[in-house]
């Protein structure tokens, strides 16, 4: 007889994103009159840059002559992306070699699967709130998870706890879904926690380009230490607006070994098995992304969606709302105002005056009574749902 992963069971019965856009489609079938702005998702909204476009291109051209035909990529990723993510480590301070970047079609995949090659009995630490993913992934593995609590009080920066001991750990700066940042001072406690219990951070740097303030670093690769116990794992879907387009990469250190084995052998000998690898034409797009014009081009995009966070944050400071975010995230964390549960605060607002955002109760317990705006929608519905919440609220 067949047997399912029974692991499954214990999830919630529906992924966050898919229980919102369940309950916002339903509103919009029975209201088709009414103009919804979604704040919720945090997918990008601009096109792709001029020079990414171009690049994309004349990659597929290449494809269309034999000479320059390619099959099959490189498991790891072409040589020239790889370089070009290493030259942008070190504009900001960060080694990492072009042979320690690997490159995968988004953040997310390698973030779920990473788990493949560690053993089911290894004890996980997430902070709460926590993306949904990393306990997920870990519940259908059937691993044992451990909570670090990000409340008001601390910050949302949950530190480590020497009483605690964990193997696994997962930390994402800036923060999805607080927008709380990580300080250098409090990376370093991390990696001389993971260093000193031999435990593994996995590390999310996702959000590390909306970062403006210098005492935040922009890689965990900038903390001593840290290539003896973390993984790094970026993805261009914010940084680049690839959404869409699927691209990303994980930075394993070759001198990393856990349990007598070298976690990027083990990681290259999972991907090599279950992964074919990029398409040429989108990693030459990414590559795009790295030069001097697609820098230029990709912070003119994440400008706007920081001028946007700017205007939601404004529209917090009007309404003498409590917020995190907004400085070096696109993520707006706002506390419910009348001590709305956020489920609650969801319908309020999608009833009331038809924005989307995301119950903070979706990514933990520590998400109770919180709720998360994101700056990547149209500028003009940016403003326009300020406006409607600025309406209700002075109701």
């Amino acid at each position: 007889m067949t047997k399912v992963n029974k692991n499954f069971e214990n999830l919630v019965p529906s992924y966050l994103f898919a229980e919102i856009a369940k309950r916002v489609n339903d509103f919009a079938k029975a209201n088709p009159d009414k103009k919804v702005i979604r704040l919720g998702i945090g997918d990008v909204t601009l096109p792709l840059a001029p020079v990414v476009v171009e690049a994309m291109k004349k990659g597929c051209d290449e494809l269309g002559v034999k000479e320059t035909f390619k099959g099959y990529p490189d498991y790891e990723g072409y040589g020239f992306l790889r370089e070009a993510i290493s030259g942008y480590y070190k504009s900001f301070g960060a080694e990492v070699s072009a042979d320690e970047i690997l490159v995968n079609d988004g953040a997310k995949s390698d973030a779920g699967n990473i788990g493949d090659i560690f053993s089911e009995d290894n004890v996980v630490l997430v902070t709460d709130p926590v993306y949904p993913v990393y306990v997920d992934s870990n519940i259908m593995a059937g691993r044992k998870i451990l909570y670090a609590d990000g409340t008001e009080e601390n910050g949302f920066c949950a530190m480590p706890d020497s009483s605690v001991k964990a193997d696994i750990i997962y930390l994402c700066s800036p923060n999805n879904p607080t927008g709380a940042c990580y300080t250098k001072e409090q990376l370093k406690a991390w990696v001389d926690y993971a260093n000193a219990n031999n435990a593994l951070i996995i590390y999310d740097a996702a959000y590390e380009a909306f970062i403006t303030e210098d005492n935040i670093p922009r890689s965990i690769m900038q903390i001593e230490g840290a290539k003896t116990c973390a993984i790094e794992m970026c993805s261009l879907s914010k940084t680049a607006g690839f959404t869409g387009t699927r691209c990303g990469y994980t930075v394993i250190p070759k001198e990393l070994e856990l349990d007598g084995t070298n976690i990027y052998k083990l990681w290259y000998r999972r991907l090599s098995t279950k992964f074919n690898g990029v398409s040429y034409p989108v990693q030459c797009a990414a590559a795009a992304v790295f030069t001097e014009e697609g820098q230029k081009q990709i912070k003119e995009n994440i400008a706007y969606y920081q001028e946007n966070a700017k205007i939601i944050a404004k529209t917090m400071d009007e309404l003498g709302i409590k917020y995190t975010g907004g400085v070096n995230s696109p993520y707006i964390w706002l506390k419910c105002p009348d001590n709305m549960g956020s489920w609650e605060f969801f319908d309020y607002l999608l009833n009331n005056i038809y924005v989307v955002g995301t119950p903070g109760e979706g990514f933990g317990k520590n998400g109770a009574g919180w709720f998360r705006l994101t700056s990547f929608g149209d500028r003009e519905n940016t403003i326009e749902a300020m406006e409607r919440l600025k309406g209700l609220m002075k109701k």
